[in-house]
């Protein structure tokens, strides 16, 4: 019941599509953007939900209080302590390789505020577990929830990362504004 809410709340009340034509393997990471609102949360829970599908997401530790932190790691939230350069890459990537399944949505821009630069931990997670990365677009203004390129990381860091930010160019978040794929 609570799938076919959610299925309802985001296909016929909110009116998005779906264009996800990507395989999804047992362990992968997911590359969402653009992130600039709180909303693409609660739409990615509903997309999650509506689908049958589960991620893991990671999020600033500020959010982990109670109520929300039991929630937040029900929902398979992960705490992120920014202030502190931690070897999170290294120990999520170990998680993954030992792990049956595995899938883990990271919003590369890591805040909801327009940067230049984007975080490149989604992508050395991927290489370090020699995962593909899944790109999701967020589209309000089309109301499209998309995924129609997956990124094998090569290595290459430059190549592999312009590559990624020109698959989201286009897409606009629900403040674009706060959306840059920065220099590419």
């Amino acid at each position: 019941m609570w799938k076919r809410i959610c299925s309802w709340l985001l296909f016929k009340r909110w009116r998005f599509k779906v264009e996800v034509d990507q395989l999804h393997p047992d362990k992968y990471i997911i590359c969402l953007a653009p992130h600039t609102s709180n909303w693409d949360f609660v739409v990615g829970q509903l997309y999650n939900t509506a689908c049958g599908l589960h991620s893991n997401f990671m999020m600033k530790k500020e959010w982990f209080f109670w109520p929300l932190g039991p929630l937040f790691r029900r929902m398979g939230g992960i705490p992120v302590e920014r202030s502190r350069h931690t070897s999170m890459t290294d120990s999520i990537a170990a998680a993954a390789r030992q792990a049956d399944t595995f899938c883990l949505c990271i919003t590369p821009e890591g805040t909801r505020s327009r940067v230049e630069e984007w975080k490149k931990g989604f992508y050395f997670i991927a290489l370090k577990a020699e995962l593909p990365i899944l790109l999701y677009g967020l589209d309000y203004e089309r109301r499209l929830i998309q995924c129609t390129k997956t990124i094998i990381p090569s290595g290459n860091l430059d190549e592999d990362m312009r590559q990624i930010k020109l698959y989201f160019k286009d897409f606009k978040g629900r403040r674009p504004e706060n959306f840059s794929i920065g220099n590419v």
